[in-house]
């Protein structure tokens, strides 16, 4: 039977060949199928069908060829098997595919539904599979490496000096073997990990560590310390290109000056040194003051820009204009738009300071600075009000804490050690999410809680060195699960692409050279590592703060992308000044945010690049880049020149606790709570009044979906629309004694569905004496329809029902919803939890650390934008607040807008297009596509 393996072998190896035929014929087969959707193209059935069957054919061959070329030839690791898995299952799925087809075709199946979704499923893992082999085949970083960013870094000609340096020595010293050693493990890094590391051992041969080198393979031991003639490894390395066992394959022979090295390396004992191999560049971790060079310019950061322009042959920009700069500062500061009449002031205003006047006043504005830079904080910190985990427990909110830490104005490092050994309130950012079911071993809490930190504080990937030594950086898996143990409880097992590989991690910080974290409680770690985190040393955390702020500010980091703090700077020197002087600053986040925003470089006009690669390679600095709104933004904008976009917040910072709660009638099926029935439920509460005279007596009254409002009998208002808080002055209908307040609700809708009164009524004497009474579940209600005569103070409701407490979870906190006045105030979209308008917009989900978001236009965004129910109708409710507030003036109406919307007056020829549209009567419909033409305009949804 021996003598036949032959024939297995050479079946294996037929399967590079067969593989590209299902790769083809099956990709092909689902694109012809999409063009017959709708009875289209009926020509192409019986070609699509043809296609399928000879792709199902293929796939079996190359599936089972591929197990020949596994158990024939010498490949094996996690890659391995998961290409191998993956192509069974494409295999399998293939077979389902086609036998759904015959099903459809003979009758048995309605459809081609079944079939279709088949060979889709069918398409994606082929296509996982296909990335897999590619992996196997080319490297695991082969697409990765040649993006921007990921390029090889590995440069020979520090082996050539090292070489140079080593030959003209005597002998070799410690500290030269070590360099020597690193150079070779290099070498060995960028072409031999791809078929030889412990992701993917072919020939059971691991370069990627000492036991595996030294262990050697399947054929045995490839390095005789001190005989490189000897030693299998330096043979197969310079064999000639054409022979059979020359190493590395796939014709990327290794270069004269790494073969050199090598054989140097094995002639002087194959010394392995104890040092880490670093193949990617690391920063360094030590932060140093930069000296200001001599410049004409007076701003730190403008003297270091003037020196790299003229490095650079870039010319200064004149500053922009007041209006362009106030609007930026605004949106910037407390991301809203300035009033048209503050506009008019800050340019007549002849100070020579008064941009940093401005910059200032905006800083303080602490209520509205914080809700502005909330939202920035909710994405780095993966913190939100619902959402994934919150269900069950598993998830916690930081929002108190931290926006009470922004409105403190609190010193970074203050924040980040809190983040890090939390306080009450701030441990929900290393809790992380716990998910229900089993989850992979990268994704257990204690991980997230190291990615976390690494991602949003640190600029370091840790979450791909959770699973295996990390790809694009020098991160291992050890030093990643050495770092999630801080926050573990019990001892953590290693698990490479999640299968437990028998050692043990120990607790440590993912740059040691800071510091031991080691302690025999998680507290105790976790407040050494709150020590070390925030070290005047640890140049990552305040490099990486400094790079976020530029970004946010500029449109472009220092260091791109920011999760990626190894990358080089644009501008060192810039990006260390800044950091070393936001530490000196006290880590005053407002101290950073003036001093980049008050350089002229902040200032200058902001630049427009066609394509985001222009961003990403070659990138000189000349300005700021020219910013969409972010989601928030734009809701907020929209709310002070339109109509509030939201009317109720999820987390309400400065209002007293409502006493008030929104209640509805119980509804009750198999002895358990449900959503409330549509239609009517009556409600009541009975109050008695002393003989005292009473000067006022309000009602705040918000019912979903409708309701009529009776008090005393008398009915006094009705609505229907929950939004807008019901203001009422009902002091005329109350009197000493017995009262009584009814409210018939109405639940609309086909459906159970959420349905809620909220009401509170003050009533204040002459004696200063204030009684306040609320919605609560002191109140009745029936859900058939009482006597008619249920509205009055005599009737009696003891057979009816007390109310259920349906809390806010639908509804939020309506921010109208008070006694007091508050001059238009609306929602800020920053305290709303997730919504699909903002999420069409940008807002991410949160339940990842989201450190930028995507400048680009979506197709979803125009589709809400233009035909977006919900846009339509905070539109169509501006449009009738402004004909009411404007009188019908056309005139008025187009004015007012720009200098809302725009800062500034319509040309003659965009007033002259509005007021055609307009007319002299406006219309509802018109002035709806007046607001929207304005809203889409550049000039309104970018920041220039």
């Amino acid at each position: 039977m021996e003598n036949l393996n032959w024939i297995f072998q050479f079946l294996g190896r037929l399967h590079p060949l067969l593989v590209h035929f299902p790769i083809g014929l099956l990709v092909v087969a689902l694109f012809m199928e999409l063009l017959t959707i709708g009875g289209k193209r009926k020509g192409l059935r019986e070609g699509t069908h043809w296609v399928v069957y000879v792709g199902t054919v293929f796939a079996i061959l190359s599936a089972l060829f591929g197990w020949l070329l596994r158990t024939q030839e010498e490949y094996s690791g996690e890659l391995v098997d998961n290409h191998q898995y993956t192509g069974i299952a494409t295999a399998v799925l293939a077979t389902l595919t086609t036998i759904l087809l015959r099903l459809t075709i003979k009758g048995k199946l309605p459809d081609f539904r079944a079939y279709r979704a088949g060979l889709s499923v069918t398409v994606v893992f082929l296509t996982i599979a296909g990335h897999l082999g590619a992996s196997l085949t080319h490297g695991e970083d082969y697409l990765t490496s040649v993006l921007p960013g990921n390029t090889d870094v590995y440069d020979n000609t520090k082996g050539l000096a090292l070489l140079t340096e080593l030959k003209n020595s005597d002998s070799i010293s410690l500290a030269q073997q070590d360099k020597l050693n690193l150079e070779v493990r290099a070498i060995f890094a960028h072409n031999c990990y791809q078929c030889h590391s412990e992701n993917k051992s072919k020939g059971e041969l691991v370069l990627e560590n000492k036991k595996g080198v030294f262990r050697g393979g399947e054929s045995g031991v490839i390095i005789v310390s001190g005989k490189p003639d000897e030693s299998e490894l330096y043979k197969r390395i310079t064999l000639s290109p054409n022979e059979e066992g020359v190493m590395p394959k796939k014709g990327k022979v290794l270069k004269k000056t790494e073969i050199e090295l090598i054989k140097l390396w094995i002639q002087n004992g194959a010394h392995w040194s104890d040092q880490a191999l670093k193949v990617f560049p690391e920063a360094e971790m030590a932060l140093v003051k930069p000296e200001l060079p001599e410049s004409n310019q007076t701003n730190p950061v403008d003297k270091i820009t003037a020196t790299y322009f003229e490095a650079k042959d870039v010319e200064w920009s004149p500053i922009v204009e007041d209006r362009i700069f106030m609007r930026r500062a605004y949106l910037d500061i407390v991301g809203l738009l300035p009033e048209p009449e503050a506009i008019s002031q800050f340019a007549k205003d002849g100070n020579p300071n008064k941009r940093e006047i401005l910059i200032d006043t905006l800083l303080a504005d602490t209520h509205n600075y914080t809700q502005h830079w909330l939202s920035f904080w909710n994405d780095l910190l993966r913190n939100d009000y619902s959402g994934t985990g919150f269900i069950t427990g598993g998830r916690k909110q930081i929002t108190d804490w931290l926006y009470t830490s922004l409105e403190e104005n609190k010193p970074y490092d203050q924040m980040v050690a809190e983040l890090v050994n939390p306080v009450e309130g701030s441990e929900g950012f290393i809790k992380g999410i716990q998910w229900r079911g089993v989850v992979n071993a990268s994704q257990r809490t204690e991980m997230q809680a190291a990615q976390n930190i690494g991602q949003s504080l640190l600029g370091a990937n840790v979450k791909c060195a959770s699973c295996h030594n990390s790809f694009v950086s020098n991160m291992t898996l050890e030093q990643a699960y050495g770092f999630a143990t801080v926050f573990a409880d019990s001892v953590l097992e290693l698990n490479r692409c999640d299968k437990p590989i028998g050692k043990m991690a120990t607790p440590n910080f993912l740059y040691p050279e800071l510091g031991s974290v080691e302690g025999e409680t998680v507290q105790e770690r976790l407040y050494n590592l709150s020590k070390l985190m925030v070290k005047r040393e640890n140049g990552r955390l305040y490099r990486t703060l400094t790079n976020r702020f530029w970004h946010r500010l500029m449109g472009r980091g220092i260091i791109e992308p920011l999760d990626e703090m190894d990358n080089s700077p644009w501008n060192g020197d810039l990006l260390d000044w800044l950091a070393v002087d936001f530490i000196e600053s006290g880590h005053d986040l407002k101290h950073l945010i003036k001093r980049i925003m008050m350089s002229k470089a902040y200032q200058l006009p902001t630049i427009k690049y066609a394509k985001q690669e222009e961003l990403k390679t070659d990138y000189v600095f000349q300005g700021p880049i020219t910013r969409r709104l972010s989601a928030e933004q734009f809701s907020d904008a929209v709310s002070q020149v339109i109509s509030p976009v939201y009317h109720a917040v999820e987390y309400s910072p400065s209002e007293a606790k409502l006493s008030a709660k929104r209640v509805w009638h119980p509804e009750i099926k198999f002895d358990r709570n449900v959503l409330p029935e549509p239609g009517k439920r009556y409600f009541r509460k009975s109050f008695t009044l002393p003989n005292k005279a009473i000067t006022e007596a309000k009602v705040l009254l918000s019912v979903d979906h409708s309701y009529q409002l009776f008090i005393n009998g008398i009915k006094v208002s009705e609505g229907s629309d929950w939004k807008k808080v019901a203001k009422l002055d009902v002091s005329e209908f109350l009197k000493p004694g017995k009262n009584s307040i009814a409210i018939e609700g109405s639940n609309e809708g086909s459906i159970a569905n959420p349905a809620g009164i909220l009401f509170s009524m003050k009533i204040q004497y002459d004696s200063k004496e204030v009684v306040q009474i609320d919605s609560d579940t002191s109140w009745k209600s029936v859900a058939e329809a009482p006597h008619p005569n249920w509205t009055s103070e005599d009737y009696h409701d003891i057979a009816w029902t007390e109310v259920r407490n349906y809390g806010t979870a639908n509804w939020g906190r309506l921010i109208d919803f008070t006694f007091e006045n508050l001059n238009g105030a609306f929602a800020r979209a920053s305290l709303v939890k997730q919504h699909p308008f903002m999420k069409a917009l940008g807002r991410p989900s949160r339940e990842n650390v989201t450190t930028s978001r995507d400048e680009q236009a979506t197709l979803l965004q125009a589709l809400e934008l233009t035909n977006g129910e919900f846009f339509n109708g905070v539109l169509e409710e501006g449009a009738t607040l402004w004909l009411e507030r404007y009188n019908y003036d056309s005139k008025k109406i187009v004015e007012n807008l720009y200098l809302k919307s725009l800062g500034r007056k319509p040309s003659d020829s965009e007033k002259e297009v509005l007021l055609s549209v307009l007319g002299d009567r406006p219309q509802l419909e018109n002035v709806q596509d007046v607001f929207w033409s304005t809203m889409i305009l550049p000039e309104f949804q970018f920041i220039n």
